[in-house]
């Protein structure tokens, strides 16, 4: 009998903490104020890829593929797909075998471009990758796990022309030459997703559905004929989250605004709400967050964010600008404009803001930058106008044999030569460039001759303009010729001509420049920095009276 009440007594003790576990599972927690008490973000690293590949179409300066983890790597890659002697392809002299190296960016889709990083094995029998050609490559992410290393799916096909870094760099170190990139030359195989992870705290099937909810509330977009939300409760402890077509590209904003929404409803404590965010919004230190908080409230925050645009203090109307520009609103551009021309700190995510603003007003601004005298602002103008679907085709732009594209852009800032190294192979006539002071000819790359013609030689060819004739012989290829006009534009067409490419293009540019024939200055990839660090004044509030602290106690990083 004992025995029999002690077994119902552990019987019903067993029940009971069986019914308080399930009972604390079943319990919903409390809903928090803002998304990000309750969610932290999720997919907002780079993935980086890696394969072994062979640039071929070198002039003898490749080598055999030395035994190697890497060769061996290939092999197996080239047996996979059925090449027929892929040992004899990998001994041949005009072949060099190559790692391969990418970056999948947050929210990649498929079909998306990302640069390429080439770099040699440690021992190779290269000498120079310059003029070659990056075979097909799969390129898988690979981790260290077990002490073994294991690769994902294909995640992304890498192919393209060569730049080396010997293009652009004219030092005598010769690994400059068996190193290099191919621009936009990987192509991405899958989408990347984001999300959020939800704290432990808050992980519910229920909390995680309100949450969805309440980004849905804010963030949606037409697919096809349906609206739909960007949300998806996927589990209780993970929301996906699809990119709206706004924050294309700047993803990271993007999940930055969603953590900033309210789980609440929309009530009668939104507009005392917007008034604390009124209130915060004019002091430095809390700016960057009410602007977020505010464009994450959406069109109920537009008069608030418009009247702050109108604030003395440039940080604030920069923070205010940038919220109204997710928000598409054209009072954005001139804030962001004066931002972009008198403080370095905002220039790049002010272009960036200006990149998706729908308004025809941005684009007339991007078109007023491209003649100030900062060559980064010009340059950055001119990149953001490229993006655009409605501003491209006022740059004009040559296509040059399919390898690259070449623009001459009005300005009336100084005169300067712009070299892309990153997503697009592209040279930029910034301005009236000088002529190029050449007297007689200078070699170039690649067995490359560029020589003015006199004015008897020019004259016989019915020009009455100075005119450079270029020449070009490799060994195993017939000689080239091309006669141009005497101008930057003229040589750069006439390289192509010649069978020169991006990288015999950018060699070129640099040795003029070495030599003085090219006068204006030249530059690569001339860009704003993201996340330049911006000191304060001293009086930074826009109501301030007390003593602010230094600039080095004060410095705001964007």
């Amino acid at each position: 009998m004992l025995l029999s009440t002690g077994c119902a007594s552990w019987l019903s003790r067993g029940n009971k903490d069986d019914s308080e576990h399930l009972e604390k599972l079943m319990r919903v927690p409390e809903p928090p104020d803002l998304v990000r008490e309750a969610a932290i973000p999720h997919g907002l690293n780079e993935i980086r890829v890696d394969g072994v590949a062979v640039v071929n179409q070198l002039p003898g300066t490749g080598g055999p593929a030395l035994p190697s983890s890497f060769r061996d790597q290939l092999l197996d890659e080239m047996k996979r797909n059925e090449v027929a002697d892929p040992n004899g392809f990998l001994e041949q002299n005009d072949n060099a075998l190559v790692q391969v190296r990418g970056l999948i960016p947050p929210g990649a889709r498929r079909g998306d471009s990302i640069d390429l990083q080439i770099l040699t094995p440690p021992k190779t029998e290269a000498t120079d990758l310059h003029g070659g050609w990056l075979l097909d490559t799969r390129l898988r992410h690979q981790q260290l796990l077990n002490n073994s290393v294991r690769s994902s799916e294909v995640l992304a096909i890498g192919t393209g022309p060569v730049l080396t870094r010997g293009d652009f760099d004219g030092t005598d170190d010769t690994t400059l030459h068996v190193s290099g990139r191919v621009l936009s030359g990987g192509l991405v195989q899958t989408d990347r997703k984001l999300g959020l992870v939800l704290r432990p705290k808050f992980q519910h099937v229920k909390m995680a559905k309100a949450i969805a909810e309440a980004i849905n509330r804010r963030f949606y977009f037409f697919d096809g004929t349906t609206r739909r939300g960007i949300a998806k409760a996927i589990e209780d402890d993970f929301i996906e989250i699809d990119v709206h077509p706004r924050y294309r590209h700047h993803e990271e904003r993007l999940l930055q605004v969603v953590r900033a929404i309210s789980v609440a409803p929309e009530s009668s404590d939104t507009q005392a709400r917007l008034v604390k965010l009124s209130e915060r919004l004019r002091v430095p230190a809390e700016a960057a967050d009410a602007a977020l908080q505010l464009e994450a409230i959406g069109e109920g925050a537009i008069p608030t964010l418009v009247e702050a645009c109108n604030l003395t203090n440039p940080e604030l109307r920069f923070y205010a600008a940038e919220a109204l520009a997710y928000l598409d609103r054209s009072e954005a551009v001139e804030p962001l404009l004066a931002g972009i021309r008198n403080e370095p700190a905002f220039r790049s995510p002010s272009l960036s803001a200006l990149l998706g603003l729908e308004h025809s007003s941005a684009v007339t601004g991007l078109q007023e930058l491209l003649d100030e005298d900062s060559l980064e602002t010009r340059y950055g103008a001119m990149t953001v106008m490229r993006d655009r679907k409605d501003a491209r085709s006022s740059l004009g732009g040559e296509n040059l044999n399919g390898q690259f594209r070449l623009y001459q852009i009005k300005s009336n800032g100084p005169p300067a030569v712009v070299v892309s190294l990153t997503r697009k192979p592209e040279v930029v006539l910034m301005g009236e460039v000088s002529p190029l002071a050449l007297k007689s000819f200078f070699i170039g790359p690649a067995g490359m001759i560029v020589r003015r013609m006199n004015a008897n030689e020019a004259s016989l060819n019915g020009s009455v303009n100075a005119r450079l004739r270029i020449s070009r012989f490799r060994p195993g290829r017939p000689d080239a010729f091309a006669e141009v006009d005497a101008t930057l534009a003229g040589l750069i067409r006439g390289i192509t001509e010649v069978g020169g490419g991006y990288g015999d293009t950018v060699a070129t540019l640099r040795m003029a420049k070495e030599q003085g024939v090219l006068v204006d200055q030249l530059a690569f990839d001339p860009l704003p920095k993201s996340k330049r660090t911006y000191y304060r004044d001293d009086e930074s509030d826009e109501d301030a009276t007390d003593e602010a602290p230094s600039d080095e106690e004060d410095a705001k990083e964007l």
